[in-house]
């Protein structure tokens, strides 16, 4: 039995995955041109790690199509996929949300989390509250036990170290797009920096994510 089994199927994509050159990349955003189109997907910090450095990708598509607005969201594997779905089944849990989820946590320490009720965890998570933490806990475990998930992706990647305002500057630009105000965004970007100056892009995001207020 598949993870995406356990969701409602009327709502599955009509684009499957996307495969073709990898154009552009930040933690945030990754551009796939396939067949002349260039296809912009939103991706977590997880899927960026595995797909960073690559010049030829393929990334498993989620549609989210409301009235005002049709985004695509990409996974490097279809378990970060299944896990994103499962997760914006629960009421409260947005699409930015399960984004934002996967990107503080790679899918087995999520699935652990939650499999195991660690409220604590699931709500130590950038804007997830008590209330939505037990609903996520109450909704997902035992699909989660059952299923037996297990994690394909690198819980992070290696990148060449680039200059620290390099790093700065994408860090803030990865989380000013997940919605968070630049100017405290970038003090606590440079705070981490400081600490740890070698820090490759998507660990300081990771880390800011604890921290913006």
């Amino acid at each position: 039995m598949r993870l995406y089994d356990c969701i409602n199927t009327d709502t599955r994509n009509m684009i499957e995955y996307v495969k073709g050159e990898l154009t552009e990349l930040t933690p945030a955003l990754a551009t796939v041109e396939a067949a002349g189109v260039g296809y912009g997907l939103n991706i977590s910090l997880n899927t960026y790690s595995a797909i960073q450095g690559k010049k030829e990708v393929k990334l498993y598509v989620y549609e989210s199509i409301r009235e005002d607005a049709h985004v695509l969201y990409g996974f490097v594997n279809k378990k970060e996929r299944e896990m994103f779905e499962l997760l914006i089944s629960v009421s409260g849990v947005g699409p930015n949300t399960a984004r934002m989820m996967l990107s503080s946590m790679s899918v087995s320490e999520l699935c652990a989390a939650i499999s195991t009720g660690n409220e604590r965890v699931v709500k130590g998570i950038k804007g997830i509250g008590k209330m939505t933490a037990q609903r996520i806990i109450v909704d997902l475990r035992d699909k989660i036990v059952a299923l037996g998930i297990t994690d394909e992706i690198p819980a992070g990647g290696t990148m060449a170290a680039p200059v620290n305002n390099a790093v700065r500057d994408e860090a803030v630009a990865a989380l000013t797009m997940l919605g968070f105000s630049p100017a405290p965004t970038q003090k606590v970007v440079v705070a981490i920096l400081k600490e740890q100056p070698n820090a490759p892009v998507e660990q300081v995001v990771k880390l800011a994510l604890k921290q913006i207020k």
